[in-house]
Formats: structure tokens, sequence, C-alpha cells
């Protein structure tokens, strides 16, 4: 073929929110299989993330805590910009990025806390395959991985469920869970806004026809409770304290929350990837440090939704090998659940991988239906 008949036009696939309602984004059974498959990958090491480490979360601008130019940023609630870039492998075979800028006085604008988007490249060329609207992708695996976690980890005798934080992303981790958990009675709900809590339940009876409680306390919706699903926001984290936990229970961090140095040490702990969370632990470490001088951990200071095993593994409170990955139970190498009286922790900190294999599924899905508008990023470049 001569250089004349190379064709070098390159067309990506752009994809709104309304179109990837109309490609399924929402639906949770088809999600828990994509991100089950995606664990498998990631557990055989079919995938890369960020930084020499290849486990970073994401690469984040940092905003200072005080005025440092008249225009620049400080930091404030969930305030921050993020890259999370990927590669997973498999049938995947894609790599992609997931940006995001994020502010909680959104809200008073009327406009998402964050707001996302994700570019899907060829790994071969490099260039973008798609572009789409992130939110609605994110929020859906997010809720789905609990979902994974509780099919291999929670007690076959579960049959109740306790909701801490009545949000939109535990209103996924609840539809997960369900989708997973057909046993599941009853479902407890408790949220510092009693409002979002009776509406919480009254969603729950009306779209599953189960028995909603709205507790009056964290206590009261964890005891008894088999499967408890914690996913609340705000710096200050849910406290469960190990007596209210029952034999056989299975505690799910889809955010932050403290449990005693002590439950971690004598319970079962397993995270989405314990890599990653090394990476969030000691990035958030040295920021901790170039702000303040910090010269020591502090058991108050935040490292991640898993910071406080983070803490623990680097005062050497807990072992490496005791913290076990969803990825390598799933693929059979470690024994998640060893009978119905083990009491189990599980950590979701929320991989880049998972949003590109969603984003990947959903993208297949739309060339099928012929959905999403086309974009011409040059019909020939410029400079060849």
């Amino acid at each position: 073929m001569s250089s004349q008949e190379i064709n070098s036009r390159i067309d990506l696939l752009y994809l709104s929110e309304k179109d990837l309602l109309e490609v399924g984004v929402l639906d949770m059974k088809k999600c828990i299989e994509c991100m089950d498959e995606m664990f498998e990958l990631v557990g055989k090491g079919d995938y890369l993330m960020g930084g020499p480490a290849e486990n970073e979360h994401g690469i984040k601008i940092w905003f200072p805590r005080g005025q440092r130019t008249e225009k620049m940023p400080v930091a404030g609630p969930d305030r921050r910009f993020m890259s999370m870039i990927s590669y997973l492998g498999g049938d995947f075979n894609i790599c992609g990025d997931k940006w995001y800028g994020s502010n909680t006085k959104n809200k008073e604008k009327g406009i998402p806390r964050s707001i996302l988007t994700i570019t899907l490249n060829d790994v071969e060329t490099g260039q973008p395959i798609s572009f789409m609207s992130g939110n609605l992708i994110s929020s859906t695996r997010t809720g789905a991985i609990p979902g994974v976690a509780v099919k291999y980890l929670a007690s076959s005798k579960a049959d109740t469920l306790a909701v801490i934080g009545a949000g939109v992303i535990n209103w996924a981790c609840v539809r997960a869970i369900l989708e997973t958990q057909k046993a599941i009675k009853t479902v407890k709900v408790y949220d510092i806004f009693s409002q979002a809590s009776q509406s919480f339940c009254e969603r729950v009876e009306k779209e599953w026809n189960i028995v909603a409680v709205q507790t009056n306390s964290i206590e009261e919706c964890v005891r008894e409770s088999d499967i408890i699903t914690v996913a609340t926001s705000g710096k200050d984290m849910p406290v469960i304290e190990d007596e209210w936990m029952k034999a056989g229970c299975l505690l799910a961090f889809t955010n932050g929350g403290k449990v005693s140095d002590h439950f971690l040490t004598q319970n079962k702990i397993v995270l989405d990837n314990w890599n990653m969370h090394k990476c969030t632990g000691d990035d958030w470490f040295k920021w901790e440090y170039n702000q303040s001088g910090l010269k020591a951990l502090n058991e108050d200071t935040y490292y991640g939704i898993a910071g406080q095993v983070y803490r623990m593994y680097k005062e050497k409170k807990l072992e490496e090998d005791a913290i076990l990955n969803l990825g390598d139970i799933v693929n059979g190498n470690t024994v998640g659940r060893v009978d119905d009286k083990e009491r189990i922790v599980f950590y979701a900190g929320g991989m880049p991988v998972e949003d590109i294999a969603w984003a990947y599924t959903l993208y297949k899905e739309a060339r099928k239906q012929n959905i999403g508008q086309i974009l011409n990023l040059w019909e020939k470049p410029y400079f060849a």
C-alpha cells in the first residue's frame, strides 16, 4: 500500500449521559458481571495503573491549605482535580482515563460535586476511540464492587442488610448487593439526616418489595445485621464498635469508616487492591508531611479509604500477608470466607480499571446499536 492510500482519518464516538442511559449504563446485573471479569484480570496481573508502582489510584492536583497566589484555589471539602489512567487486558485490551474536577460547593449551583469524563484509547496507536460522560459509569461501577464482594464473602445465612449513609453511592451499593443476595429479607437504614433515611427506605420497599426499617443510630442499624454497607460523605467518619457486629457479618466500606485496631487484628481483611491502597497511603502521608511537617503516622489523619489498614501496616501492627485481595479470591488462589461465623471487613477504594472496563463494555454496545455521535479529530494530521 502506498503512502497516498493510507487512511489517516481519526474519528471517535462521543457518548452523552443520555446515550449511556440508552445503552444500559444503570444495568447493575451486567455491571457486576463486568466487574467480576475485571477482578479476575487484576488478580492475574493483567492490568496497569499509573505511576512507577503501576498501582496509583490516580494523579491528583493537591491544592494548598493557604492562599498562595491571587487566583490559585485552596484546599476545601472534596476539592480536587484528578486523572485516573489505566490499562486492562484480556478481552478488554483497552487503555483509558477518567478525568474529573470536584468541589462540594457545586451543589449550591445545582450540579454534582464531581463532574467526570472518560476517554478510551486504542492500545496500539494511542488514538482516542471514545469520549463519554463519566458520572453514571462511575457511580454504577462503584456500587457493583460491593456486589461482587458479597458474592464471594457474605455468609450463606445472610438475610439482613444494614445501610450506613443514605446517599447516591450507597443506593448503587444496595442495588448491587440485592442483585447478588436474593435471600435478603430486611434492609435497615441509618443516615444523620432522618428524611434521607426515610426516603431511602420507601424506595427500597417500592422497588424490591423488601421490608426497610429506618433506625435511629449506627448501633441500632448494625446490630444483628449480616451485611453492612458504609458509604458516607463528610469529614466525620462513622465509628462501628466491635460488640455491635455479629458473628459471620461482612462489613463493606465504600467510603471511610472506623473500627478498632483490635477488630482488624482479630478478623479477616479483604481489599479491592492492596497495592493501590499502599500507594494512596504513601501519597497522603507525603502531602500531610509537606503541609504540616507531620513526623509520625496519626490515627486521625486521612490516608485513603483503607487508611486505618495502611497505618497499622506501617506501624507493624498488621502483617502484609494478613491483607487479602479480592482478585485472588475471585481466581480461587486465596480462600475468602471459611465459615458462617467468620467476620470479614472489605474496603473498596475504587480503581480506574473499573471505569474503563464498564466504559468499554458500554462503548461496544453503543457501536452495536449505532448510538452516539461521531466526532472527527482530523481528516489528515497536520504533522504526520
